[in-house]
């Protein structure tokens, strides 16, 4: 299920920890905003890493699930397109 998670953290350190953790799950479409294709199990592992990371008294992360309607009804202005895994790979 794509995922659309966006975060503002105070620390620059803490900042660039949660923006290498996304940068493993997913694609960064903006600065603070990344899409990632996530399942169930995933979506929770992703949140309980991002816990542990993130000083829950000052940041924010928000985790947004998008179902395939959702997705299809997003719409972009200017540059960028949203992230969708393909129904196959070739091997």
């Amino acid at each position: 299920m794509l995922t659309l998670i966006s975060y503002d953290i105070v620390d620059n350190k803490r900042r660039t920890r949660v923006m290498r953790l996304l940068k493993g799950h997913g694609r960064r479409v903006q600065r603070s905003v990344f899409e990632c294709d996530l399942n169930a199990v995933e979506f929770v592992a992703l949140g309980r890493d991002l816990r542990r990371l993130i000083d829950a008294e000052t940041d924010s992360v928000r985790c947004y699930p998008l179902d395939a309607t959702t997705v299809q009804r997003v719409v972009i202005h200017g540059v960028g397109e949203v992230t969708v895994e393909p129904s196959f790979y070739l091997v």
